[in-house]
């Protein structure tokens, strides 16, 4: 059980407010992802997903509450919690003057990488992902979903423990998001751990072990599948996104409902 695994991911009493926004994008949201587990963060457009993979990712800094990556605390120690983390952002970004192999050796070497382990993998993954033979030509040619296949290479060239995924499968066609779903799942079975936002069902129904539900910035449902179909309602044929849609359309309690954000 994941109870006893130690943590990949702790998130506790998580807060992001931006300024001017009536309500906190992230509201004392409280999660665990276990070492080894692929966790799916679903939820309705603004909900706070994005926020909270970006906090995780330490590209923003929460307002209050902690974020421990495999033990380590961001805020306190941020390069050795992310030199264990890679996190693909939903617009896939690139330096577009290089090519996919210089590209792929650049963040190796960021990362302290020796350079024959470096070509070896990104060869590797170029080739997993159907890239090679595009791998001498300038990214600034790439469509989006070369651009999508590529970053999520550059996640894992330097093989970290977690990854963070926001929308990874965006902009790709069936065979490319096939590619890429097996790459993820092979990275869990290594024994790395996934956390991923996605509008694709499917894609966490089939893959991820547990998968928690978002809303106004708050976590309003976690568990298994099984356990997600009790809580909403006990229909043990419902697909995800039957329970999905369920979990959102209920009504807000009191305690559901974030509060405003202060005046400034």
């Amino acid at each position: 059980m994941h109870t006893t695994m130690p943590r990949a991911l702790r998130i506790h009493q998580l807060v992001k407010t931006f300024a001017g926004a009536e309500r906190r994008a992230v509201d004392t949201l409280t999660l665990d992802v276990a070492a080894g587990e692929f966790y799916a963060l679903l939820g309705p457009n603004g909900a706070g997903k994005t926020t909270t993979l970006r906090m995780i990712a330490g590209l923003l800094a929460p307002d209050a509450g902690s974020i421990e990556i495999y033990g380590i605390e961001l805020a306190t120690a941020p390069r050795d919690a992310k030199r264990v983390v890679a996190y693909v952002p939903d617009e896939p970004m690139l330096y577009d003057k290089l090519t996919p192999i210089e590209y792929l050796e650049l963040i190796a070497a960021l990362w302290d990488i020796a350079p024959a382990n470096a070509r070896r993998e990104s060869t590797r993954l170029l080739e997993l992902l159907g890239l090679m033979p595009h791998a001498t030509q300038r990214c600034e040619t790439f469509s989006r979903g070369m651009r999508q296949k590529l970053v999520l290479a550059g996640a894992l060239v330097r093989a970290p423990k977690l990854l963070v995924l926001d929308e990874p499968l965006t902009g790709l066609d069936a065979e490319a998001a096939r590619l890429a779903k097996n790459l993820l799942g092979a990275h869990v079975d290594a024994g790395g751990s996934v956390i991923l936002t996605t509008h694709i069902l499917e894609v966490a129904e089939r893959m991820a072990e547990r998968i928690g539900v978002i809303r106004g910035g708050r976590l309003i449902a976690e568990g298994t599948l099984a356990e997600l179909r009790t809580h909403a309602g006990g229909d043990d044929a419902a697909t995800l996104e039957d329970v999905f849609l369920e979990l959102v359309a209920a009504p807000m309690a009191e305690t559901d409902t974030p509060p405003r954000a202060p005046s400034t």
